[in-house]
């Protein structure tokens, strides 16, 4: 059975850190180009950062030199670095993968790749709060 688990989110000041992990189940990893969705409140779920399975990564702008996303296939795990958090980041973080034969570029997976042919797989979510 295919399987994301999401944890780490919590809440966080302005200015500070927070560590998310995805653990997949059910499947090889390896293969696959996956990453990191958020919906906040009253928006429209966006793609933050992916990575490929050649390790080729694609940020969001609005994270770009704030976020780090990495991979450890030997854990099966997928992780994303937050630091100097902004309240904006306030959001329900999602892991997703796309099909190994259909998306592979990471920019692609995290941007278009879900309306032409929907995530393979969606973890259920951890929220990430920011707040003074």
């Amino acid at each position: 059975q295919v399987q994301l688990v999401e944890s780490g989110g919590g809440v966080v000041h302005p200015g500070g850190s927070l560590r998310l992990s995805c653990v997949a189940s059910g499947f090889n990893l390896d293969y696959y180009t996956i990453g990191w969705f958020r919906q906040a409140p009253g928006k429209e779920r966006a793609g933050v950062s992916c990575i490929s399975a050649t390790n080729d990564v694609y940020y969001a702008d609005s994270v770009k030199g704030r976020f780090t996303i990495s991979r450890d296939n030997a854990k099966s795990t997928i992780y994303l670095q937050m630091d100097s958090l902004k309240p904006e980041d306030t959001a329900n973080y999602y892991c997703a993968t796309a099909h190994p034969g259909q998306g592979r570029s990471p920019s692609y997976v995290c941007t278009d790749y879900e309306a032409e042919y929907g995530m393979d797989s969606w973890g259920s979510g951890t929220l990430v709060t920011v707040s003074s």
